[in-house]
């Protein structure tokens, strides 16, 4: 393998694919952390996909994450790895990158696949590593998924990382000559994911210009013009995944301790492999991340929110038979739906900056004194509307959206946001699994 030494945490991976004759539609499936509520959804891809190979026979969807059967799904995720391996399902490419187009719902996309050094990565509150959650980290929602990843032979990317390149060095280039590169993959996608398609990027040449317009991004003198301040450079920003990215660190940590130091350089499994993406790419959107809390009394919820928002904040009002529109600010608004109806908390002085942080607070709060009751994080405000009133236990939030320019801006400056800020998409826009990848030694 290629040694491409950099100071960027990158490597040039050797990912694995199926053969060109595969039908990529029923291959490609979209990220694990998707319709997590919505069961049907996973039933609806396993009957599209019929017996053909798929990653659906790589990953458990979170929506079967700590039901019953899960520890015999990992087992059979694990054996389908090797399996795929040894019929030939999956083979290893020549090393390089792969640039990745993706048109879905209007918009189109690009990114390229590599992997980065799960050394450069700290999710803990005021980190200045090169890598950085963009949000806060759930460290419970870290334990089930590394059941998943301890142990397995293979990882397939589903984490979307943004780079703030305003200049476009990095990825663009490659756009400009890719009728030259291979093409791997030009499929649409299931279940309205749109259409996607995949080059290898294998040439040194051009592997080398992407590392060296990286180093410029990172570049200390560079940043501090950019920002205006004396900052540790952000070069990776999390965009979708980060608890999928503090997994593969957690299994990371727990491979490296049985490791002698001569052989953690070069083990695989320090490596995680991710899409990276321009954050001023004109195709993504930053869609807000809503809530829906399951099992509590709607009106009983909204007494318990209103007595947390007023601790936490002060004046809380609560509005109710007419929609309002969320907003930051001096005042927050944030809106609800029931089985009851609609309404909306105004919260007139909030501590937070973002109405999602005023949310989120009070949320954790109430949740904390409720154990019964839980939480989900739902992309789309149809899909909030028809949970909430399926049933008067249920009552769901609906979010503004935020800018993605402030993005690099307020995690160089303020740290991370408040956890389930922003979404890379709706749900059916997030990323397909397709790519993997040996983490085995």
């Amino acid at each position: 393998m290629q040694k491409y030494q950099n100071s960027v945490g990158v490597l040039v991976p050797s990912v694995m694919l199926p053969p060109e004759n595969t039908d990529f539609s029923k291959w490609a499936v979209v990220a694990c952390d998707q319709f997590t509520s919505q069961p049907e959804y996973w039933q609806a891809a396993r009957d599209y996909i019929g017996n053909a190979p798929t990653t659906l026979d790589l990953f458990l969807p979170e929506a079967f994450l700590g039901k019953e059967g899960e520890a015999e799904r990992i087992k059979t995720i694990r054996e389908n790895m090797q399996r795929y391996v040894k019929d030939g399902v999956l083979k290893e490419l020549p090393q390089g990158f792969v640039l990745v187009k993706r048109s879905v719902a209007g918009n189109t996309r690009y990114g390229l696949v590599l992997a980065l050094d799960l050394e450069q990565y700290d999710y803990s509150k005021g980190s200045k590593s090169l890598i950085r959650a963009t949000e806060g980290t759930i460290v419970d929602r870290i334990p089930p998924r590394l059941r998943i990843r301890e142990g397995a032979p293979l990882e397939l990317p589903h984490i979307l990382v943004l780079i703030d390149d305003p200049d476009r060095t990095v990825i663009e280039p490659l756009v400009d000559c890719s009728s030259e590169l291979k093409k791997l993959y030009d499929t649409e996608l299931m279940l309205d994911g749109g259409h996607i398609t995949g080059w290898l990027v294998d040439c040194q040449k051009r592997i080398n210009e992407v590392l060296s317009a990286l180093t410029a991004l990172n570049d200390a003198e560079a940043f501090k013009a950019k920002y205006g301040a004396e900052h540790a450079p952000l070069l990776f920003a999390m965009g979708d995944g980060n608890h999928s990215f503090a997994t593969a660190k957690a299994n990371w940590e727990k491979i490296k301790a049985s490791l002698p130091e001569d052989e953690r350089a070069e083990h695989p499994a320090r490596y995680a492999l991710v899409e990276i993406e321009n954050v001023h790419d004109e195709g993504i959107v930053f869609e807000p991340i809503h809530r829906v809390i399951f099992g509590l009394n709607s009106e009983k919820a909204i007494d318990l929110l209103q007595e947390q928002m007023e601790k936490q904040n002060g004046s809380v009002t609560v509005v109710t038979g007419e929609p309002l529109t969320a907003q930051g600010g001096v005042i927050h608004i944030i809106p609800f739906v029931t089985a009851n109806g609609e309404g909306a908390f105004v919260v007139e002085n909030p501590s937070a900056q973002l109405a999602v942080g005023t949310l989120q607070n009070a949320i954790d709060a109430v949740l904390k004194a409720h154990p019964e009751a839980e939480v989900d994080y739902i992309h789309g405000a149809n899909v909030v509307s028809e949970l909430a009133k399926k049933s008067p236990d249920n009552i769901g939030f609906i979010l503004p959206a935020m800018e993605k320019g402030e993005l690099f801006p307020t995690v160089v400056f303020d740290g991370a946001l408040p956890r389930k800020t922003f979404s890379m998409g709706e749900a059916n826009e997030k990323r397909y699994y397709l790519e993997c990848r040996s983490i085995e030694k």
